[in-house]
């Protein structure tokens, strides 16, 4: 259709991302290696140091090249100085199009089965879900990357599944793996605060046409000791101390209750450190109230008419609580 827009390949935006990730693997102490079935392997913090730089490249490997990832000294919060702060040029499809861990891999049973959740450039092109419908959106290309929250190498009986399904040789496969309790994993995972924002939007069914841009701003947690105590910190970062700004068209009424329905202390679970409630429920992470994954406040303009309206607001207790503040002796 004439004058109709064009929408990017996830895939070839990241491309050179990935390969100037391991251009530059020495310098941002990661390891790259031949993994099973021939694939390449980036790890960024199983066996390799990795850190805040690591993290920072690899979250916009994430959103499939079109979002950008701030490392900045600007926190809301007196004892956590630092803070990412996301945006990207099309939140929707940067966001749950590729940044997203919405594809579940899963291989083997028992003590031998493997699960990761993967996300990155590369879900685009398998089309698993059934959100890239929702999207109106798909993705080719001859190589694919994906990023994993894990903290052991895939198997080649997984490797070959995602070939499979993505119809490229293992061989042109890249999975970069950032463990929870890593520094490179603790950037990425809090670099998420805009696409929990558009997750949780879309799951009160907002028209996701409809949403023109956003950025979103999150603390920077230190790693924690145990995945349950990382995992706690990376998701209280968000739920406690994430604010977002989404810029929306429709009218003022729909844009407003957005803004109310977005913050997390709407949920149930809230008013807990993240470790605590997911204890509480005794590892079953299903059984969380879903509502809770989402930022703390929330900022939504209505293009239309200029207005912005504010809800949520930012815990520092808990934050605190949560990252383990101790008073100077």
């Amino acid at each position: 259709m004439p004058g109709e827009l064009q929408r990017p390949s996830l895939t070839r935006l990241a491309q050179p991302l990935v390969r100037q990730l391991i251009e530059d693997a020495a310098s941002l102490r990661i390891g790259v290696e031949q993994g099973a079935s021939g694939c390449t392997v980036i790890d960024a913090g199983i066996d390799c140091a990795g850190g805040l730089e690591a993290g920072r490249r690899i979250a916009e490997v994430c959103m499939g090249g079109l979002g950008r990832v701030r490392l900045s000294g600007a926190s809301a919060f007196r004892h956590w100085p630092w803070a990412l702060s996301v945006h990207a040029s099309d939140p929707v499809l940067a966001c749950l199009g590729s940044q997203l861990a919405g594809w579940q891999l899963s291989i083997g049973s028992g003590k031998d089965a493997y699960h990761a959740l993967g996300s990155g450039p590369g879900r685009a092109i398998a089309r698993k879900e059934s959100l890239y419908d929702e999207l109106g959106y798909s993705d080719s290309g001859d190589e694919a990357c994906f990023v994993l929250e894990v903290d052991k190498r895939p198997p080649a009986a997984l490797i070959e599944k995602v070939a499979k399904d993505c119809r490229i040789a293992p061989e042109r496969l890249t999975f970069i793996l950032t463990p929870t309790r890593s520094l490179a994993g603790t950037v990425q995972i809090v670099a998420r605060v805009l696409e929990v924002a558009l997750h949780k939007l879309h799951q009160l069914e907002f028209p996701l046409d409809r949403v023109v841009d956003g950025a979103g701003v999150a603390p920077l947690p230190p790693p924690a000791s145990s995945f349950i105590a990382a995992m706690g910190r990376t998701n209280d970062a968000i739920i406690y101390g994430g604010s977002v700004h989404l810029f929306v068209t429709g009218p003022d009424a729909a844009a407003q209750k957005l803004s109310r329905d977005l913050p997390s202390a709407g949920a149930r679970d809230y008013g807990r450190p993240f470790a605590d409630i997911f204890k509480a429920y005794k590892g079953d992470f299903y059984a969380i109230d879903r509502l809770l994954f989402s930022p703390a406040h929330a900022v939504v303009t209505a293009l239309d008419s200029g207005r912005s309206f504010h809800a949520g607001s930012l815990d520092e207790v808990l934050i605190d609580q949560s990252f383990g503040y101790e008073q100077p002796a």
